[in-house]
């Protein structure tokens, strides 16, 4: 059997209650079709830059030309600080030689695509821009996405073969 491939996760989707109401999103799928594929290094972005839980729900706003990572209620301002936390647990995340990553959608953090953008056109969240501002070639999809059996696949192929590239460069096979 191949070695399973390290593969980054939004903590959520692997059933630990993280979300704002102390819930969780479980992804059956990401567990019994790739879980034999896979070891998963789930990452809470909210909860690594210690929101807690339970904690205010998060919205994206466009504020000018920036988009802003905000409490709902308070208005309070976590864009800085998810940045910055982003860029440190990013770069521990490379030091693992991840192969892939799979993110919940629609989240302000980890939503890779149509995340709800207060007085702006949709995007992406935070964490999940910053991971492919740092990786563009590492293979990314949303929970969402890998439902379907033909995307699941591709997801796999490309990060094995991304595994593969990588051990090729640093002379490893």
């Amino acid at each position: 059997m191949t070695p399973a491939l390290r593969i980054g996760v939004s903590s959520c989707l692997l059933g630990q209650e993280v979300r704002w109401d102390g819930g969780h999103k479980l992804a059956p799928f990401l567990i019994e079709g790739l879980g034999r594929f896979v070891e998963w290094v789930p990452v809470c972005p909210e909860v690594e830059l210690g929101m807690g839980v339970p904690r205010p729900t998060l919205r994206l706003a466009r504020r000018g030309d920036r988009l802003r990572l905000l409490e709902s209620g308070s208005g309070r301002d976590h864009t800085r600080a998810m940045r910055a936390y982003a860029r440190r647990r990013i770069a521990q995340l490379t030091a693992l030689e991840l192969c892939g990553f799979v993110l919940k959608s629609g989240s302000p953090s980890c939503g890779l695509a149509g995340v709800e953008v207060h007085g702006g056109q949709d995007g992406r969240g935070l964490f999940a821009d910053q991971l492919l501002r740092a990786a563009p070639e590492l293979p990314v999809e949303e929970e969402g996405r890998l439902v379907d059996r033909v995307v699941r696949e591709r997801f796999l192929e490309r990060a094995f073969a991304y595994r593969r590239l990588r051990a090729l460069s640093a002379g490893r096979v």
